[in-house]
């Protein structure tokens, strides 16, 4: 298409307008000013008609022409356009910022859609656990069995992911408040220590063959109990996952998550963060040397928001280590009395679950106190006088019961109180100077999506 066989001036005659619209063979002409913006347009139709009145070809063609038609610019809405060509308009003139001509579209020459540039997210949510910990451990479920119940709250650890048309790789942590950047993957295989070892490990069990930026940021505070770890693994799996025709399922996704923290980086631990994660929602899990069964608990909803009520997640500032501590756990687990400890928790758990799903939570709250009577003993690292001083006046404050969460040593306490003693226990968090951190529960696991960069 050439530009010049569809522009005259506006003062040019009619018999030059028809010669182009001859060549053009379009049955059009757009007239230009003396500033070459576009003001006008003349179709053959408009100039027969302009004969018929007794105008001459050696008139101006302005005389004939149209100053109130449709024209488009490049970013007028596909579905605008659509709807014109639709009607009773054959064709639309594109123009720039500075009305000058373009391009024109009619119904053989419509744009096909260019294909867009596009980024990956995901988000993967926190758990709460309730009973059963130190059972989801291989060292001790391959000899005895073991059983978690938990769920998923409404704090997130989000991940972003972009591909590079060259393999450098670049990180970003809003976590850690850094950003790490690679040539390559081999370049990140060789880095084993420092902040970024988990999110490098998790990127080295995936094996892109590309280069990518990741950012990342989280809901919480690091080393919080929370299953912290296992949830920026899976929000990074997330992001890749959606790249892959033939997609990892969530055993899959919770299986490799499981594998660069546990078995590449030798983090002490148990199994329950990354299918917690993961799956999503109210789970019992069922451990066993053969497999790991994931059972979702179908809680009345009536006692779902009950215990959003009751329940109040109490940050105590404390962060901790929980590979020191499980490291010390899995020593003491080597004594009978611990394992027989291990195996009241678990026989609580069940009974847990059945108050869970009977609607019997003062009983479910009674459970978390013995749930952390047992947990504590497990090892001199779980708590320390601190923390006990915390346990203890919440429950002269209102609260029927609680536990830390995660592996222990600081991080959040969940607590469980009546309705008509929570304003109690508000007050004595607030004076105590502890933090209380509000959630609902999250029915859904990781999820991943595709975004347009342009959209």
């Amino acid at each position: 298409m050439k530009k010049e066989n569809f522009v005259i001036s506006g003062k040019s005659l009619i018999k030059d307008a028809l010669k182009k619209i001859q060549i053009n063979k379009e049955g059009f002409v757009l007239l230009e000013n003396l500033n070459n913006e576009i003001y006008a347009l003349a179709t053959d139709g408009d100039i027969r008609s302009g004969l018929l009145k007794g105008i001459s070809l050696n008139n101006s063609i302005e005389e004939v022409g149209n100053k109130d038609f449709f024209y488009g610019f490049k970013d007028t809405s596909h579905e605008l356009l659509l709807k014109k060509l639709d009607s009773s308009i054959k064709f639309i003139p594109i123009l720039n910022n500075d009305k000058k001509f373009i391009n024109f579209l009619n119904k053989d020459s419509f744009p096909k859609k260019v294909e867009s540039d596009i980024f990956y997210r995901s988000k993967s949510p926190v758990r709460i656990s309730f009973g059963g910990g130190g059972s989801d451990v291989s060292k001790y479920f391959n000899d005895y069995g073991g059983a978690v119940i938990n769920s998923t709250i409404s704090l997130y650890s989000h991940a972003t992911l972009k591909i590079n048309k060259n393999k450098k790789i670049k990180i970003h942590s809003l976590d850690l408040n850094e950003s790490i950047e690679f040539k390559d993957l081999n370049e990140l295989s060789f880095y084993e220590k420092g902040s970024f070892s988990l999110i490098n490990s998790v990127i080295k069990t995936v094996n892109p063959s590309f280069g990518f930026e990741l950012y990342i940021r989280s809901d919480y505070p690091m080393s919080s109990g929370l299953g912290g770890s296992a949830v920026v693994s899976s929000a990074i799996l997330g992001c890749f996952n959606q790249l892959r025709n033939d997609k990892w399922n969530l055993y899959e996704l919770s299986e490799m998550a499981f594998q660069a923290e546990r078995i590449q980086l030798q983090i002490a631990g148990g199994w329950q963060d990354q299918y917690a994660t993961v799956f999503g929602g109210f789970n019992f899990m069922e451990f066993n040397k053969k497999q790991n069964i994931i059972h979702p608990i179908r809680v009345p909803k009536s006692s779902i928001l009950e215990l959003e009520e009751s329940l109040i997640l109490c940050y105590t500032g404390i962060n901790h280590d929980s590979g020191s501590i499980h490291d010390d756990q899995a020593e003491q687990t080597k004594s009978l009395p611990i394992k027989e400890k291990i195996k009241e928790n678990v026989d609580l758990t069940y009974k847990m679950r059945d108050y869970l799903l009977k609607g019997k939570l003062n009983k479910l709250g009674e459970c978390l106190n013995e749930t952390w009577k047992i947990k504590r003993s497990l090892s001199s690292k779980i708590s320390n006088n601190r923390l006990d001083e915390i346990y203890s006046q919440a429950l002269k404050n209102g609260v029927i019961g609680g536990k830390l969460l995660g592996a222990g040593g600081g991080g959040y306490f969940l607590f469980y109180t009546t309705p008509f003693n929570r304003h109690k226990a508000m007050n004595w968090i607030k004076k105590e100077g502890l933090i209380h951190t509000p959630f609902v529960f999250e029915t859904n696991g990781l999820q991943s999506w595709t975004v347009r960069n342009n959209n």
